[in-house]
């Protein structure tokens, strides 16, 4: 994309961030598999981590997610972009199903308002990171440059 930006100058703290989202998503979903062991996967009962409502499938997706995060952290290289900028639209899409679907037997994540909030939260932050966070060559960000002035 033109629009963003190439080579920012705060983008070992975004990848940082990124980082710790993704310790976030592991920790959360660790606790959340320790909390909810011995229920059905897609259970919708009180089980609660954090604060959030949560269930045995959602716990071992957040682990996953959390996982590749942190995978995508480590490897750099622009590959971390992507995988922050698609797993962000990702928990987006969860995240709004999870409010639709809240007061009903469709809520096969047991979501509450807080775990929407928290997973949309957790979306933005991984969106943010993956728009600051690419790397290029000089005259990539020279060209990036030259046509954000021209906008």
């Amino acid at each position: 994309m033109a629009h963003t930006p190439v080579n920012h100058p705060a983008r070992p703290i975004y990848r940082a961030i990124g980082g710790l989202t993704g310790l976030y998503l592991v920790v959360f979903g660790v606790l959340g598999i320790i909390t909810s062991t011995g229920n059905e996967i897609l259970a919708q009962d009180d089980t609660q981590v954090l604060g959030q409502g949560t269930n045995l499938g959602f716990s071992l997706l957040t682990v996953l997610v959390g996982i590749v995060v942190l995978i995508g952290t480590a490897l750099g290289r622009n590959i971390d972009v992507a995988i922050n900028q698609w797993l962000a639209y990702a928990l987006m899409v969860v995240s709004l199903a999870g409010l639709a679907f809240i007061r009903t037997d469709a809520n096969f994540f047991n979501f509450s308002i807080t775990t929407v909030m928290v997973v949309m939260a957790a979306a933005l932050v991984l969106l943010m990171v993956g728009m600051y966070g690419k790397v290029g060559s000089d005259d990539e960000a020279e060209a990036f440059q030259k046509a954000r002035l021209v906008l």
